[in-house]
């Protein structure tokens, strides 16, 4: 099979029949063998039914492509539905878009050929001119892609955008989970996949519905994005980041309370008055960081005692074998 499209969605009934009529025509004009993968993300209008109504017309039609839904009892998120279209993907060439037919489908063989002939692992939309609001969603938006390219070192305009392809091999070896569908391309870096590509693609204006986002995921994007830095420069080695800042915190607290003490002593040595040492608060804030400096240390060998009792200790990537 050429191209799995997954289409995650949330209450997006109205748009559903006419984004697979536009899938439909594009695959049938470019003679592209398809299965289009729809996961429910817990929808309370009928987008479910939708979905059924679809794929019996399709039977019954004995068209080119298939349609496979997936219905999940509650909303979850668009990680999760994004990890379980991965998962029952089968073609050669994977394609995530939106529901709410602001991703144009007509992207999709030009996706597919820089995959396929370009040789890219993954490639990013990048919606260069938006028609969303520019103070809410624009501007924090540039503001979070600038972080994202800082700290992940792909240089993507827009590392969020729905609409993206992947070669099969990108989505069978990575886990999106909780939130991290914004840093699939940082996931797919850190599992050996550096071809990334990016391509300027159409955004049109939503033409059902409610956008599912609000300001907060900006917030929440922030902590994903150092909880995924974090988890892959220490994950498999905890002890380098608490272990060192552990040490270096109960080193300086330790020459604290040297010199506090030398000062104390050389005061009684030379009859000047000084303040008592129980009193002194710098003797009170090394100490502090002694004890955190313990606990950090202890923090990282409890972390690499858990690594390495995990099943998943020896998990590694393999490329290919002969």
């Amino acid at each position: 099979m050429d191209i799995s499209i997954i289409v995650p969605l949330f209450n997006e009934a109205e748009s559903l029949p006419h984004l697979y009529e536009w899938i439909a025509r594009v695959m049938k004009e470019n003679k592209f063998s398809y299965e289009v993968i729809f996961v429910n993300d817990g929808s309370t209008d009928n987008s479910w039914e939708v979905i059924e109504k679809l794929k019996t017309e399709s039977l019954e039609l004995k068209g080119e492509g298939e349609i496979h839904g997936i219905c999940f009892r509650r909303n979850y998120g668009k990680s999760a539905a994004l990890q379980m279209g991965f998962q029952a993907a089968k073609g050669d060439v994977v394609i995530t878009m939106d529901a709410d037919l602001q991703d144009s489908p007509d992207e999709i063989p030009e996706l597919y050929k820089m995959i396929t002939v370009d040789g890219f692992d993954l490639v990013s939309g990048w919606k260069q001119k938006r028609y969303d609001n520019k103070l809410t969603k624009n501007l924090p938006s540039k503001l979070f892609n600038a972080t994202a390219r800082r700290v992940t070192g792909i240089h993507l305009h827009d590392m969020n955008c729905g609409l993206k392809a992947y070669r099969k091999d990108v989505v069978k070896n990575i886990e999106v989970f909780s939130e991290m569908h914004r840093y699939i391309p940082y996931l797919a870096k850190n599992a050996g996949f550096t071809k990334i590509g990016e391509k300027v693609v159409q955004h049109r204006k939503r033409e059902f519905g409610t956008s599912k986002f609000g300001m907060s995921r900006f917030v929440n994007g922030y902590l994903d994005l150092l909880t995924l830095w974090f988890l892959n420069k220490f994950g498999k080695q905890p002890m380098h980041f608490f272990g060192l800042v552990g040490s270096l915190m109960f080193f300086i607290g330790f020459i604290a309370v040297i010199v506090v003490g030398g000062m104390k002593w050389y005061a009684l040595a030379h009859g000047i008055k000084a303040m008592l040492v129980g009193v002194n608060p710098y003797f009170h804030i090394a100490i502090l960081m002694m004890i955190l400096g313990c606990m950090l240390f202890l923090a990282g060998f409890l972390g690499e005692l858990i690594i390495r009792n995990s099943p998943s200790r020896n998990d590694y990537l393999v490329k290919t074998e002969i």
